[in-house]
């Protein structure tokens, strides 16, 4: 029996309706299919853990959370309770960094029954590979003087070992996937960071001479998840660039409740933690309409890092099994609840063995 120990944690708002359900999903796959024993540990770190105790976790958090197999995160932030850049760098982008969790991986299809916004999306199935660790959100600037004359300094940071990292795992990805990799770029507009990112692509690249590439300029490829996403397999790209990739990925899928991620630890030194993008929305907490499909699509991105890519793609089938019949909630036109739809996904679980 492999025992897998997950540190969860709920976080804010929804984060706390969907993480429960996407459990109660991973049970059944291991009560069905054996050879897997889930163990789940809560932490309540949160917003309101914070209006407690002036800090979003406790000063050995991270201690307690580095004996665990990974981390399953809900959702982090309440700015009507702390402001998001306090909520943000105390919890989620302090276990990123920390735990060197360098890559940021979110994938964007077009799921069986559920429409997409586009007119012709053509089965779209992509990977974006996102740099999680400096670029554009690097926390290195600074501000001085007042009013008129104040100026603000964000300085973005490149480094070679970091750029490389995302790189390869989308090559690695990409040999097992379609055999494409896309480069998200700016360097027509971004003088010295992204001319480095271009050269360290083409580099990188001569090291996977069966994988077929493209560099594309941020502001097109944009577009061009819109007008043709069915083109693309696997995308690398920096911090921000990915960010927004992801979100567009999101949106094409049909509503950003499905859309999953991963942040991973590629040295295996600390534990990879996998989190839905959706946010906490409080604006519908308590209501029955979180969405619990991204977080069980995360429970799925757990699956394959452990190396159960059988269960994974056994999981995601049933997800799809679910969605082919219309079970959604009212974010993707439908009118089951959270329970609903994590229900008839454990049925399917279930009725697949």
């Amino acid at each position: 029996m492999k025992c897998i120990n997950i540190a969860s944690i709920p976080g804010d708002g929804i984060g706390r309706e969907v993480v429960p359900q996407a459990e109660r999903v991973l049970k059944a796959v291991a009560e069905v299919h054996g050879g897997l024993d889930f163990q789940f540990r809560s932490f309540p770190w949160s917003c309101e853990y914070y209006l407690e105790h002036g800090v979003m976790m406790p000063e050995d958090g991270l201690e307690q959370l580095k004996p665990h197999d990974a981390i399953f995160l809900g959702a982090v932030g309440n700015q009507h309770l702390v402001p998001d850049h306090i909520s943000l760098w105390g919890l989620l982008i302090q276990i990123r960094r920390e735990f060197e969790q360098s890559i940021n991986m979110r994938p964007a299809k077009q799921l069986a029954g559920i429409q997409s916004p586009l007119l012709n999306p053509k089965d779209f199935d992509l990977v974006v590979i996102r740099e999680n660790s400096e670029g554009e959100y690097s926390s290195i600037g600074g501000r001085i003087h007042q009013n008129e004359d104040e100026v603000a300094i964000q300085n973005a940071v490149f480094t070679r070992k970091g750029t490389e990292r995302p790189m390869r795992y989308a090559f690695e990805l990409a040999a097992k996937r379609r055999g494409h990799v896309t480069s998200a770029t700016k360097s027509n507009g971004i003088v010295y960071s992204m001319p480095f990112w271009d050269q360290v692509f083409e580099e990188v690249s001569q090291e996977y001479p069966s994988i077929k590439t493209d560099s594309q300029h941020i502001d097109a490829l944009a577009a061009f998840f819109v007008t043709k996403p069915a083109a693309f397999d696997v995308i690398v790209a920096s911090n921000l660039f990915g960010d927004i990739l992801t979100d567009i990925g999101a949106a094409i899928m049909g509503s950003i409740g499905i859309a999953p991620a991963a942040n991973i630890n590629v040295n295996g030194k600390y534990p990879s933690m996998f989190e839905p993008v959706h946010g906490s929305a409080p604006d519908i907490v308590g209501k029955g309409l979180a969405n619990p499909i991204g977080q069980i699509w995360t429970a799925k991105m757990m699956l394959d890092h452990f190396g159960e890519a059988e269960l994974g793609t056994y999981l995601l089938d049933a997800i799809e099994s679910v969605t082919a019949k219309g079970i959604v909630t009212a974010d993707l036109g439908g009118s089951y609840s959270t329970e609903d739809v994590t229900n008839a996904i454990i049925e399917e679980v279930k009725r697949k063995s």
